[in-house]
């Protein structure tokens, strides 16, 4: 006989998205360029040279898309508002087309159940503010306020969650620090400014929104967070590990839950970075109370002290003042990716999160994964692994709750195969097949399991559609 895990009552099961990798549309109805546009149309930036100009084309299919969402029968479903849609200069003037788009797509999300979780900022900063310095400036955490602002003020009260970022750590290193995202500069004293005017933002933002924030909505941010484990028993890896945890993980929850930098890493920092970038004050902002955290997990990190020279089987992990290299085990599985599969992460890092900052309420705002996936003879897309790979997670979810975490939902990334930022269309994390040729859809064996977990509110260890 099968065993059945339970979720708590009204825990939303939901699928992710962001408006850059599903939109399209790029330069219809008003929408300015981003970030994101310029880099994907930079040779040799993204795989295949393949850009998001069309991706999903959700912008003109949202209806059909909508309809999929009721079929598959979750309640809840994460997007994100495309900044230059509505507000294509990043300041000034405000795009109604933008603004009415969203509109239909929430209340038709409204009209089917399914509660809209809206993220303010998931990448695409406007260009035009990338060329006044984007997230080096300081100004642009004020300008991202106030279009937060302005498009809660418009949509608010069709929202359930209001998310100010997406993953603060993969905008600010990955995309000033390491130059694989947009807007593609690779400087560790730009990243760290960018990584504060991004907390900033979110701390005008979150003070700005409060007045016009309809309740029951409630505010939080996303954080990809990830356990660092040290590759070896030795003093020095366990060292290594501890600044990667600082790096990844601390850097960003120590001011929005403390109010304060890690000393360990802005002591690591401040000799390239300064700190003339933190103004009286910052800190506190920063700090602002939220309603609850958004939570994306994928993987572990598992590291050692480089010891000043390349070692055979790693790879430098950050910027070199870390010290740091990435060594993968050999023994965990792997998905089409190559992004380790470790569920028991999932369960150590919402335990943490607990024990040393508070019992705030959790969402688990992304976590999925590709594999390579095809449409077989008969029109099926079979996708077994990533069946076996929502199952664990999902188990993992539900031993956090068991040990007192405030889990509140899960969202599964993703709704549809889309444009995969830097890795293009080369990888297909979706519940959904999408044909990027001519746009169809195709609900994946995945999607059928993850609609009966949903109407459940529970899992059924091991049983197979």
């Amino acid at each position: 006989m099968s065993e059945m895990l339970r979720f708590p009552d009204g825990f939303l099961w939901g699928t992710a998205t962001a408006s850059y990798q599903i939109e399209g549309a790029v330069d219809e109805d008003g929408r300015g360029p981003s970030i994101w546009d310029t880099f994907c149309h930079t040779p040799g930036k993204v795989f295949h040279g393949d850009t998001g100009d069309v991706a999903c084309d959700h912008y003109h299919r949202w209806e059909e898309d909508v309809a999929l969402m009721a079929q598959l029968g979750v309640n809840s479903y994460r997007m994100s508002v495309a900044w230059p849609r509505v507000q294509p200069e990043g300041s000034g003037e405000y795009n109604q087309s933008g603004i009415d788009f969203y509109r239909r797509l929430l209340d038709s999300l409204v009209e089917h159940g399914i509660a809209p979780v809206v993220t303010l900022y998931h990448w695409d900063l406007p260009q035009a503010l990338q060329d006044l310095g984007g997230w080096t400036s300081r100004d642009t955490s004020k300008r991202f306020a106030d279009y937060a602002y302005e498009v809660v003020s418009a949509l608010g009260e069709r929202v359930r969650l209001w998310i100010t970022l997406n993953e603060p750590w993969v905008s600010s290193h990955l995309g000033y620090g390491e130059g694989e995202h947009a807007p593609g500069t690779a400087d560790l004293s730009s990243a760290i400014r960018a990584s504060h005017h991004l907390l900033l933002g979110h701390g005008l933002a979150a003070k700005a929104v409060r007045s016009v924030m309809a309740p029951p909505s409630s505010l939080g941010i996303t954080l990809n967070l990830a356990p660092t484990r040290p590759a070896s028993n030795s003093d020095a890896d366990a060292e290594a590990a501890l600044r990667v945890d600082g790096y990844a993980n601390r850097w960003f929850l120590g001011p929005l839950f403390k109010g304060t930098y890690p000393k360990d890493l802005a002591d690591l920092f401040h000799p390239v970075t300064g700190d003339s970038h933190v103004h009286a004050g910052d800190l506190e902002t920063i700090a602002t109370p939220i309603d609850f955290l958004g939570v994306n997990y994928y993987f572990c990190h598992t590291v050692a002290d480089s010891h000043g020279a390349p070692q055979p089987g790693t790879a430098p992990f950050g910027p070199a003042v870390l010290r740091a290299v990435g060594r993968p085990d050999a023994a965990v599985p792997v998905t089409g990716r190559g992004w380790p599969v470790q569920p028991d992460g999932l369960t150590e890092i919402l335990v943490r999160l607990r024990h040393e900052y508070g019992p705030v309420p959790i969402y688990l705002t992304e976590n999925g994964a590709a594999f390579h996936d095809y449409v077989d003879p008969d029109g099926a897309v079979k996708d077994p692994e990533r069946v076996d790979y929502l199952e664990s997670h999902l188990k993992a979810a539900h031993a956090a709750i068991s040990a007192g975490v405030d889990l509140r939902g899960y969202f599964c990334w993703t709704f549809t195969d889309n444009f995969e930022w830097a890795a293009g269309y080369s990888q297909r994390f979706g519940l959904i097949w999408v044909d990027f040729k001519t746009q169809e859809r195709i609900l994946k064996t995945s999607a059928s399991w993850y609609a009966e977990v949903a109407r459940r509110n529970g899992l059924e260890i091991g049983r197979r559609l």
